[in-house]
């Protein structure tokens, strides 16, 4: 017979970034649970609001399936003496197994004769089986931050306040440190019953939701956002999506009921992302915009209850609100009476990082990298001058007030800040952009001088963690180096850079070491390379490079991204020519052959076949033709162009007879197919290319 069941870990509130993880972590090893013993259901599904993490079961089965195992033992020799007996080994190994030695027997196998047992287990009923694993598998769940609570021994995100445990309409009884699972669960708790019985599995989420709590996140989460969108129609507004922000709120409450306030207009006349900030990541509000794009004095705000004294608690809601954004308006009014300039000393008591120092020397390395990546991209004068203007006032916010009470603004309040004091805009917008990408899928920055300085504050935390000893780990990286690794090599690619990564990480440590900075310099690059060749292969990948291309390309000099990208793409439209297999197969032919022989020029006068000279001609023309084609690095065209010489190949080493015995020819054919193979060694190794997709 199959059942539905159900268990529900009923706790103090639990924190809403957690939950998502916590939710998925339990399905997982549920799912996990059943498979080793054996039972079999229809559907399995965890839902979780912030007092409670809920497994529910569709059609388990009542016993686990049973199951036939051989196990190996001893060999014969080992197992049967001579006069036919089980010797001690095989009598031991049959009591391990728990059958009679008789019950032994005997199979042949490819290393001789063994003994085997066959064991029969029967499955499990899970009303003996739930009592003994149920509680492991609770307290087996990771979280980020767990507590331990009381004298109790045990470890949870919250104390665990009761327990709930179904199958159909009986109890399975299970027990953690004193809690005993029942068939009561608890309503919401101002305006539900704390005492809510359940007459079976099926009646669990009815009867929760009679008493205030709707306990499936996917149902809450589409009445909040339908909620919202209604609301937001009726105030002739929009509500731009926020996935993040709408799951935070789906995991604060139990029953939700949207509603709309409003605050002054007089705070629109502050920056908007101020105002934004406040709404989103201190009060979890969605701001309200028109449908022209302006953001309105209104906002959305979703309580944990039903809408019986709504106004009230929208009142609530606006009071709260316009205390905080009081306190952004003085924040911003306060900062705009000092200067950049003045503010951009201060940073000489802010502490970067212990071993690196403080954010203005920062911002003097930062000015020395910028510089050499102002050199080599021959930027004007003017764009300079924006450049050493940006870079000087770019941490400059970092000790505004605003800023220091909404770290989230850092850069954005620069931008407002440098506006209002008259710099130029380019300068501005760099300060503003200069931080990023500051997360997955963030935008790049537009500006050349915004790029610039990402690029070089970005490599200054890089090379400066590395070199001080404080490089990521599989555990952790708590100062997001692969991230801002990874955002240097999409600004180099995206903005066609041509920049040289190594230079560039060579340049940062310099000035590491013209602060004094101990490292050892040279082991330093190495793992910076390491650790950078690792992002470019995230961004090949990324880029549709199959594996084979990325090892090809990064055997090459892929210190320049854009170029490297440019190539990967090249081989793998090239892998669609026609040609592709049998000219990549000869060209590894020539490559095995010539592996140990240096260049050297090749003599015409010396060829002896005329398979070889036609060869030499042919990839005479195709040098010449190229020669435009790699100056505008256009490197699909190349490659079509160097496949035209694959039937020179083919003859060549159809007809001729590489390692002649004559020296001086063998060496001068040798010197022919190197520097074939040589010609595309730009493009990596192209012995490392598969002569056909796997």
């Amino acid at each position: 017979m199959a059942r539905d069941f159900l268990l529900e870990i009923g706790t103090e509130e639990i924190p809403a970034r957690f939950m998502a993880g916590a939710l998925k972590e339990l399905k997982v090893k549920t799912e996990q649970l059943l498979k080793k013993e054996r039972l079999t259901y229809k559907d399995i599904n965890t839902y979780g609001t912030p007092r409670r993490l809920t497994v529910y079961i569709k059609d388990l089965v009542e016993v686990g399936a049973g199951l036939v195992e051989e196990k190996k033992g001893p060999s014969v020799k080992v197992a049967i003496d001579d006069q036919g007996n089980y010797t001690k080994a095989a009598q031991g190994f049959a009591k391990g197994q728990q059958i009679a030695p008789d019950d032994l027997i005997i199979k042949d196998t490819e290393t001789g004769q063994y003994v085997y047992a066959i064991v029969e287990k029967k499955g499990e009923n899970i009303k003996d089986l739930f009592p003994k694993i149920l509680p492991e598998l609770i307290l087996s769940l990771e979280f980020p931050k767990p507590m331990r609570w009381g004298y109790l021994n045990i470890r949870f995100i919250r104390p665990i306040r009761w327990l709930v445990s179904l199958y159909g309409n009986n109890t399975i009884p299970i027990e953690i440190k004193g809690i005993v699972s029942d068939r009561i669960t608890q309503g919401h708790r101002f305006l539900g019953s704390s005492h809510v019985e359940l007459s079976d599995a099926n009646s669990y989420f009815s009867r929760l939701e009679d008493n205030y709590v709707i306990v499936d996140q996917n149902k809450r989460r589409d009445i909040i956002w339908k909620q919202i969108q209604d609301l937001t129609q009726k105030e002739k507004g929009r509500v731009e999506p926020d996935p993040e922000l709408l799951e935070e709120i789906n995991f604060l409450l139990e029953y939700p009921t949207a509603l709309c306030g409003k605050f002054d207009k007089s705070y629109l006349q502050l920056p908007k992302e101020s105002l934004i900030t406040v709404m989103k990541e201190h009060q979890k509000y969605f701001p309200v915009w028109n449908k022209s794009g302006k953001l309105l004095n209104k906002f959305i705000a979703v309580r944990n209850g039903d809408n019986k004294n709504i106004n009230t608690v929208i009142q609530g809601n606006e009071k709260v609100l316009e205390a905080r954004l009081n306190d952004a308006k003085f924040f911003y009014e306060d900062d705009v009476k000092n200067p950049l300039d003045q503010e951009v000393e201060k940073l000489k008591a802010v502490v970067f990082q212990e071993k690196l120092g403080t954010s203005y020397q920062k911002i003097t390395r930062n000015r020395d990298v910028a510089n050499y990546i102002a050199d080599v991209l021959t930027l004007s004068p003017v764009t300079i001058n924006n450049l050493i203007r940006a870079n000087y006032l770019a941490k400059a916010d970092l000790v505004s007030s605003m800023v220091y009470e909404f770290p989230e603004l850092q850069g954005i309040m620069g931008y407002y800040y440098a506006l209002h004091q008259g710099e130029k805009k380019e300068v501005a917008l760099a300060i503003k952009e200069h931080y990023k990408p500051s997360f997955s899928g963030d935008s790049l920055p537009e500006t050349i001088v915004g790029t610039i300085i990402a690029i070089a504050d970005k490599i200054d935390t890089i090379c400066g963690c590395f070199a001080a000893g404080l490089r990521p780990t599989g555990a952790g990286d708590p100062y997001a180096l692969r991230r801002q690794a990874q955002g240097i090599c999409y600004m180099m690619f995206k903005g066609q850079l041509d920049l040289n990564l190594f230079s560039l990480i060579e340049t940062s440590l310099e000035t590491y070491n013209k602060q004094g900075l101990d490292m050892d310099q040279e082991e330093t690059f190495a793992a910076l390379k390491e650790f950078f060749k690792q992002r470019v292969a995230n961004l090949l990948e990324e880029q549709g490079a199959s594996y084979d291309v990325i090892n090809c390309v990064l055997e090459s000099d892929w210190n320049n991204i854009h170029e490297t990208i440019s190539k990967a793409r090249a081989l793998m439209q090239f892998k669609n020519n026609s040609q592709y297999s049998e000219l990549i197969t000869a060209f590894t032919r020539g490559g095995n052959l010539t592996k140990d022989t240096p260049s050297k020029k090749v003599n015409a006068h010396e060829f002896k076949n005329a398979s070889e000279v036609r060869l030499w001609v042919k990839f005479g023309q195709i040098s010449e033709e190229s020669l435009q084609l790699w100056e505008a690095r256009e490197y699909t065209e190349v490659l079509e162009k160097f496949s035209s010489i694959r039937p020179y190949i083919d003859e060549f080493f159809e007809n001729v007879m590489v390692m002649d015995e004559n020296e001086n020819v063998k060496n001068n054919r040798l010197a022919l197919l190197k520097t074939i193979v040589s010609y595309l060694e730009p493009f990596g190794d192209l012995s490392k290319l598969l002569s056909k997709d796997l």
